[in-house]
């Protein structure tokens, strides 16, 4: 069995019990970084020393193998530096392999930054992205942000701290300087900050320089106002490509921000009066 183990974003005391007792008997943990994860055995006073085998982004696909013929004869536990494995971490590869060779995986939940800076946000989190790190090189950036200006839900980035500043002047530039963010830094660490505002004010904040480990969460684009003889004509488009009317009246609902049943009675009106 392969068991993804989250652990603590900053804070030890947010350790749960059931990953204490499961390091306390693992015999082969699996580590993004092995001295990370000996100085968390440690810190949660875990007297156990499981064989510790390095799963970081330059060997994963060649330890992936490994660690599927590991577990098939015992646990094997994933650990990332921080949080849970895989989300933006090491892991997937190994998930991946595990699933293809019939091997068990399941997870201790836990601990994580998105949730985390989601929450604290003051954002809607009843839809959200997550959009994992963005691109370092300056024009990759701008167009990653270029393709979500128009993306309507709450998106959650991570970021160096030596980049924050020009990705929140790239997101004031590709999404409007008065689109609203907030930056998590140091999440249930000492030192925990959240800082809001718009992104103009923030890539200002920023340029003096930031430090700790950081999330950024991004309000989605504002919904345009629509007109709904044009909403009516999308559905109508829509249904006569083979779409149910159903689907496609909740398609353009969501697109323009129009009610759904409205779009649907509208809808079935214009096919009696044809």
């Amino acid at each position: 069995m392969i068991i993804l183990a989250a652990t603590p974003i900053g804070n030890l005391g947010d350790a749960s019990a059931r990953l204490i007792e499961v390091l306390g008997e693992a015999a082969v943990v699996a580590a993004e970084d092995t001295r990370v994860a000996q100085r968390l055995l440690a810190g949660l006073g875990v007297a156990n020393r499981p064989r510790l085998i390095a799963l970081h982004d330059h060997n994963e696909r060649d330890r992936a193998g490994e660690l599927v013929d590991l577990a098939r004869d015992g646990d094997v536990v994933v650990l990332s530096d921080a949080g849970m494995p895989t989300v933006s971490d090491p892991g997937f590869h190994l998930v991946e392999a595990a699933a293809a060779a019939g091997v068990g995986v399941t997870a201790l939940p836990g601990p994580s930054a998105v949730l985390t800076a989601l929450a604290v946000s003051g954002l809607p989190t009843d839809r959200f992205t997550f959009e994992g790190f963005l691109p370092r090189k300056p024009g990759e950036r701008r167009s990653a942000l270029r393709a979500l200006a128009a993306e309507p839900r709450t998106m959650v980035f991570f970021e160096s701290p030596n980049r924050l500043a020009a990705s929140l002047a790239d997101l004031a530039a590709e999404l409007g300087a008065d689109r609203r963010v907030v930056v998590c830094r140091e999440l249930t660490k000492l030192y925990e900050e959240v800082r809001r505002g718009t992104a103009a004010e923030l890539a200002a904040w920023a340029a003096d320089g930031v430090r700790g480990e950081i999330a950024i969460v991004v309000a989605g684009a504002p919904r345009r106002s629509a007109d709904p003889d044009s909403a009516l004509e999308q559905v109508l488009a829509l249904v006569a490509s083979g779409t149910r009317l159903k689907d496609a009246a909740a398609e353009v609902a969501e697109a323009t921000g129009l009610g759904r049943r409205d779009l649907y009675q509208a809808a079935l009106e214009r096919r009696k009066e044809g």
